[in-house]
C-alpha cells in the first residue's frame, strides 16, 4: 500500500483514501463458514483496459483527484489478504477522495469481469 501510494501522492496532495477488499475468513453461505481460500481469474487484456476506464472516469467526474491508482490480484489468495486496492489523492480530504476511491471499488465490480471463489477447507 505505501509503494502505491507513494506513485500517486503529489506536492500538493495532503489527502489519500485507499479501498481495500481481502480475501474473508468466513462466509454466509447456507450458513457461516471458514475460507479457505480465495481464487481469482480474470481476462487479462480485457481487464487492463477495463480498470484503465475505471481510472479516467474518476479523473473525469472528480477533477479534483490528483492521483488513482488500481491494483488487482489474481490468482490464489489465504483469508486476510488483499485482492484488490483502489487509492485516490487530492489536495484535501474533501475533495472527494472518499466518494472517488468507492466509485472506483464499486465500479470495477460492475464491469471488471474478475470471477471470484471462495473455497472451504473440506
Amino acid at each position: 500500500m505505501n509503494a502505491l501510494l507513494e506513485e500517486i501522492i503529489t506536492p500538493t496532495a495532503g489527502a489519500a483514501c485507499v479501498l481495500t477488499g481481502v480475501v474473508p475468513v468466513h462466509v454466509e453461505r447456507d450458513g457461516l463458514w471458514e475460507t479457505d481460500h480465495g481464487f481469482s481469474m480474470a481476462d487479462i487484456p480485457m481487464t487492463e483496459g477495463q480498470i484503465g476506464q475505471v481510472v479516467r472516469e474518476i479523473r473525469e467526474r472528480w477533477l479534483s483527484i490528483e492521483g488513482v491508482a488500481i491494483v488487482q490480484r489474481l490468482g490464489e489468495e489465504r483469508p486476510g489478504t488483499p485482492t484488490v486496492m483502489v487509492a485516490c489523492t487530492a489536495a484535501r480530504h474533501d475533495a472527494a477522495v472518499f466518494e472517488a476511491a468507492r466509485y472506483g471499488i464499486d465500479r470495477l465490480k460492475q464491469i471488471v469481469p474478475i470471477f471470484e471463489k471462495e473455497a472451504d477447507p473440506e
